[in-house]
């Protein structure tokens, strides 16, 4: 029996250690194959010519950003080795409007063709500079042609800046205006026997309303309709500007979609036609044809197509010295949610904007910064770390400007206070002045399983912040006090740094959000403009007229950029099998909600933060 059970155990073994080894080799193989694909991606090039009379496809896909969260110059070279799908998950403003302001002097640019199938998302005034840079191509005589099976909203808005829009028979113009819908999370709190104590300062300060209520506030429903109304007014004006048509034209195809689908019968595309949305229904045989008409081919195979990411490996990069210029303007992009420490993909990391301002301060030949902020806020003591090296960098001399992007409010806000100048758009949302903290304690969920918490202590707190026992009324009034000291702190920040009568800014403060322009009617920001005007503002104050400029960034690693190929892997899951898309997309709210509520690292707890989202 004994030497059976030997036999058998001797073959268990033998299998286990085949596993283990079958499974080290193939995840060894896949180590040594990703880093001979990255490899490879470096020294892979191709050199790009583009033919006379081209048409450039200006690609646009996944969500619009200031700067990419993993920055690597072949990333899109090794995606193609690595067969994941050519659709970026990002793209870079800057990049659309350098090869935009590229192509409008390139004699070899016919036109350009919008590819706006797979933009996912943007900020108002994102869309609005790239509108900006279409409109000033075609001042050329050079057309912008938008053709796309049917248009999302963020979609149609660039559309409205071709000189010709097409739609597919089978396709619409899918516009809905702007909303903000949250998930709330009280009831369900209640039932997990979670309680959440919630100190805020400001009736306005809306962040944490999910942990206290199970709909939105009157002040929040009131607050952001106005921001939401000012926004949409600057959606339909713009739009309605360039296609010729009235305002109300654009809320009343919204506003009476069944009795307008009622008049053709249920035909989206004829709806879009008739209301002036579009400029014409062609299929995709009709598509080539007028293509062909463009560049006056007599064939399909003489239409010259250059891909945006081909042209643009040929525009030279703005905002990088190229040693000429002796001045320079440096430039800082600031992008996410504010944290504690170095910057992670998609945060804004305290210590590593420091030692980028730290940077500019010490080279010479930098002469002014510009801080592009894109954040709806997160750490109080984060933000109050890059304000004083902020406030650092002017002392020795330097002139520091804020460009706010689609957000710049709360901790975002708090950043910008004492900047010489501040630049948004008139769709940036900023302002949410005001702080808050969220404790979660757990006694009532312990005690329905059967588990208690007792002891004794030297003194009222020797429990100190624990999430297993009530919340004591001494830790409770404590924690209130430093949270208003935080927001008498923010008042002053911005009183001092705007120059404002501290009575005004506790009026415009107490978390309420403010549209670009009405922002700036009430002091809060200095000009409406955009980030090369910022940069023009800031040369002027350093008395610069030749000027360079630097764009200082973190320095990513290596393992780094192969986590961000990994993830790029398994999302490129979700765009094999669609049957998940459904259910991605759906998760995604409540997933961001929850994330927003693990909160970021710090110090003290306090966190200036806005959720503001629209769509």
């Amino acid at each position: 029996m004994s030497v059976l059970l030997r036999i058998v155990s001797g073959i268990c073994k033998g299998i286990y250690r085949s596993v283990v080894f079958i499974g080290s080799l193939f995840f060894s193989l896949l180590f040594i194959a990703m880093i001979t694909v990255f490899a490879l991606s470096i020294f892979y090039s191709e050199d790009v010519t583009v033919a006379d009379n081209s048409i450039l496809k200006l690609t646009l896909s996944g969500t619009i950003v200031e700067q990419r969260t993993l920055e690597d110059p072949y990333i899109n070279y090794a995606e193609l080795l690595m067969g994941l799908p050519e659709k970026p998950r990002e793209t870079v403003l800057q990049e659309v409007l350098d090869t935009i302001g590229y192509a409008e002097s390139d004699p070899r640019i016919e036109a350009i063709l919008l590819d706006l199938k797979y933009l996912q998302g943007a900020g108002l005034n994102q869309l609005e500079a790239i509108g900006a840079s279409l409109a000033s191509f075609k001042k050329t005589g050079k057309p912008v042609i938008s053709i796309e099976d049917s248009y999302s909203q963020d979609q149609y808005y660039l559309a409205a800046h071709g000189s010709k829009i097409f739609i597919n028979p089978m396709g619409g113009v899918n516009l809905n205006g702007f909303g903000m819908y949250r998930f709330y999370f009280k009831e369900a709190l209640e039932k997990l026997k979670i309680d959440f104590h919630v100190f805020r300062v400001g009736d306005h300060k809306s962040a944490i309303e999910p942990l206290t209520r199970n709909s939105m506030s009157a002040e929040d429903r009131s607050q952001s309709r106005e921001w939401l109304s000012a926004l949409w007014q600057n959606y339909i004006t713009d739009v309605s500007a360039q296609r010729g048509l009235k305002p109300d034209n654009i809320n009343r195809y919204i506003n009476a979609v069944p009795d307008n689908l009622r008049e053709v019968n249920g035909d989206l595309a004829g709806l879009a036609m008739k209301s002036g949305l579009v400029d014409g229904i062609k299929n995709r045989r009709e598509i080539r044809s007028y293509l062909m008409e463009i560049v006056d081919a007599k064939s399909e195979d003489e239409v010259s197509i250059v891909s945006f990411f081909d042209y643009h490996s040929q525009v030279p990069a703005p905002y990088d010295t190229d040693g000429r210029q002796s001045d320079q303007i440096g430039l800082i992009i600031a992008e996410g949610t504010i944290i504690d420490g170095s910057s992670q993909p998609g945060t804004i990391g305290a210590e590593t904007v420091m030692s980028l301002l730290r940077q500019a301060g010490s080279d010479d030949r930098i002469k002014a910064v510009v801080l592009r902020i894109d954040s709806g806020g997160g750490s109080a003591f984060a933000s109050e770390l890059i304000r004083q090296e902020i406030i650092a960098l002017k002392n020795d001399g330097k002139p520091v400007l804020v460009s706010m992007g689609a957000y710049a409010a709360s901790g975002g806000y708090w950043i910008s206070a004492n900047a010489d100048e501040i630049w948004a758009s008139a769709n940036t949302l900023t302002g949410s002045i005001g702080i808050f903290m969220a404790v979660p304690t757990f006694e009532k969920l312990l005690e329905s399983g059967g588990i208690h918490r007792d002891g004794v202590g030297t003194t009222n707190l020797a429990a100190g912040l624990d999430l297993t026992r009530p919340l004591s009324d001494e830790l409770g009034d404590a924690i209130q006090m430093v949270l208003e000291n935080g927001y008498d702190r923010f008042i002053s920040i911005v009183a001092d740094g705007r120059n404002m009568d501290r009575k005004k800014v506790e009026e415009l403060a107490r978390g309420r959000v403010y549209a670009g322009a009405r922002a700036k009617e009430l002091g809060l920001i200095d000009e409406i403009g955009a980030l090369d005007q910022t940069i023009a503002a800031a040369a002027a104050r350093a008395g610069l007229s030749d000027y360079g400029v630097t764009h200082l960034k973190q320095e990513v690693s290596f393992r780094s950029l192969l986590l961000s190929r990994l993830h790029a892997a398994v999302s490129a899951l979700a765009d094999r099998y669609t049957w998940l898309a459904p259910v991605l997309s759906a998760a995604r709210p409540l997933t961001s909600a929850v994330q927003r509520f693990l909160l970021f690292p710090d110090p003290n707890g306090m966190y200036a933060h806005c959720m503001i989202g629209y769509f």
